[in-house]
């Protein structure tokens, strides 16, 4: 299989899965289907972010050569929402390393406070500031904030998301 040309040939559930599965094969394969990732081509880059996704359920081990690209991916302006959706995606899932930290706290506090980000965006990125906040307890009064000032303009995924945090805050609090 060339994945580049099965992403191309077509974009359903079903393709994604099959590309995903093929990626999962071997590390050349899954390298192959990064490759495409970060292909120039928006529409490239934007269905194989779909199938790294899926990939990354099946075997998460595969991605670990490249989590920093992923985190590099997230300030990048010239792609697909769906690259950027599916790196944060990818990322609030991982135990990510902690160089990278400040860049990925950056990264999703920009998306929460710019009133244009998708809401998908916002919400994984909400998620993977309180993964963070465990390490970073100081970045919770700022991620507290940022949800209670939102919370009239925001959608119901990011009040959901949103509401889980200020909840699992007040128990921490409650508790120490």
């Amino acid at each position: 299989m060339h994945i580049r040309e099965e992403i191309l040939a077509e974009h359903s559930k079903a393709q994604s899965m099959k590309i995903a599965a093929f990626a999962c094969s071997s590390p050349k394969n899954f390298k192959e289907l990064m490759h495409c990732f970060q292909d120039p081509e928006y529409r490239v880059a934007q269905r194989a972010a779909w199938s790294v996704c899926h990939a990354v359920q099946l075997k998460p081990e595969m991605i670990q050569p490249y989590i920093s690209m992923l985190v590099d991916q997230l300030d990048r302006s010239d792609v697909h929402p769906a690259v950027i959706r599916n790196s944060i995606r990818i990322l609030e899932e991982l135990e990510i390393p902690e160089a990278l930290h400040g860049k990925v706290m950056n990264a999703c506090f920009r998306f929460i406070e710019t009133p244009a980000t998708p809401v998908a965006i916002k919400a994984f990125s909400l998620t993977t500031l309180h993964h963070l906040s465990r390490l970073y307890p100081d970045i919770r009064h700022e991620l507290k904030l940022l949800i209670e000032d939102n919370w009239e303009h925001e959608t119901a995924a990011f009040r959901s998301r949103g509401r889980k945090i200020l909840k699992d805050y007040s128990a921490f609090k409650s508790s120490s």
